[in-house]
Formats: C-alpha cells, structure tokens, sequence
C-alpha cells in the first residue's frame, strides 16, 4: 500500500469547506497528506481545518490573481494540487446575461489554470508533482439548462490534457476526476425532485445518486506514486452514466 501513501506532501484542495472538495480533502488527509482547505471565507476553512488532522487553513480567493500567488506562497511546497473549486447556474444558453457566463468561467476553468500556474514552477523545479482537476461527466455530456457549465467543464477537461502536453517531462502528472452525479448540499434541489431523480436512477447503469466519500480512491490514486504514469487522463466516477447511451 506503499504506492498509495501520501505522509510527507502537501495537498491544496480548492474549495473544500464543503461538499464533493472537503470529502476530497478528507480522502487525502486520511492517505497521510497534510491537507490545505482552501475556500474565500477564513472562518470556514479554519473551522473545517480544525476538523481534519493535520490539516490546515488557506483561504483566498481563487479567481484573484494576486490572492493566488499569495496563498500558494503562503503555503510554501504543494506537492498535490486538487482544483475543485466550481459552480453551476441552471438556465437555459439564452437566458445568460454576460456577467454570469464571465462568473461560471472565471470560477470553474480560470481558476484552475490561475492555481495550477501558481504552482507549476515549484513542481518544475522538482521534477514532481500531482496536479487533479475536478472535472465531470458534463466534460463530455450536455443537458438543457446546464449548457454553461459543461462549456467550463470540456474546456477543463482539454486544460488538464494541456498541462499534461506542457508539464509531462518535468515528471509532473496531470489528470481529472469526472464525477457523475453526486449527493450534496448543492444537488439537494435535484436530489429532492421526484421526476429528477427517477430521470437520473433510471439513466444511471448503478441506479443511484454517488455519495462524495465514493471519490476517495480515484483522488488518493491520481495523487500518489500508484499514478506516476498515468497523465492527461479522466477517471470517470459516475456509476457507469458516460459509458452507456
């Protein structure tokens, strides 16, 4: 189990004061990481911090460029790099003001190449790190109203394979996670809706929703030495959603 161990690095796991990024956090800190929470309020990341041993608080904002470079210097090494950090808005394409097409970007793909560029020259001098993008299956599926979100997540799923192009030899492994469709306080409007969730079990080969500690193994393996050749991949966990019709 060796391969899998993490004692000794540091994982940033972006937006993890909840839902599918704390249950990440936890996975890490459970594999031997020192854990950094990082979300926009101190209060939250310091109070999930104090919750995660060894874990500790690193909040800033991850769509500023300055408050990135400073909380990734704060920090000192990162060896595991999780952006998790996103958002969605249901509506339909048409109903988009730009302002809210800007957020949706700035939160789910700007933010992940702001970070990553944050702790890529580190990782380059060392020869190493773990970069892990939060992906999901709407990188490569569409639905009505969620057109937005699946336009941030296809183009982090090709900004994961672009660090791969660009970061490979420098023995830096980039890859994604896609989760399918998860329980958590952000899905509790889709989780509660009875035609929904007939929709998504009836469409979901393991006909249920994913509970978020059911990420552990994919974060754990893209973050440890078990990885160490596997690059510019998406780890699908979606109870089978994006590989039948």
């Amino acid at each position: 189990m060796s391969l899998f161990d993490l004692s000794g690095r540091t994982a940033l796991v972006t937006g993890s004061t909840r839902g599918l990024g704390l249950a990440l956090a936890q996975a890490l800190a459970d594999a031997g990481a020192r854990v950094a929470i990082n979300g926009r309020t101190a209060d939250a990341c310091e109070q999930r911090a104090a919750e995660i041993e060894g874990a500790v608080a690193a909040p800033f904002d991850v769509t500023d460029e300055d408050a990135v470079a400073e909380g990734v210097a704060a920090l000192g090494r990162v060896d595991v790099l999780v952006s998790n950090a996103g958002m969605t808005l249901r509506k339909p394409l048409e109903q988009f003001t730009l302002d809210e097409w800007r957020g949706l970007i700035d939160v789910n793909l700007t933010s992940a190449f702001l970070v990553a560029r944050a702790v890529a020259p580190q990782m380059i001098e060392r020869r190493a790190g773990k970069i892990v993008t939060v992906c999901s299956v709407m990188s490569d599926l569409a639905r009505p109203t969620v057109g937005g979100y699946a336009a941030t997540k296809g183009g982090l799923k090709m900004l994961t394979r672009s660090m791969c192009a660009d970061w490979a030899r420098f023995n830096i492994q980039a890859n994604a996670i896609g989760p399918g469709y998860f329980r958590t306080e952000l899905t509790e409007p889709l989780t509660s809706n009875a035609e929904f969730d007939a929709w998504l079990t009836a469409r979901v080969p393991a006909g249920r929703w994913g509970e978020p500690d059911e990420l552990a193994g994919a974060v754990v393996f893209l973050s440890s030495a078990a990885s160490d050749f596997v690059n510019g991949q998406i780890l699908y966990v979606d109870g089978g959603m994006s590989a039948v019709l």
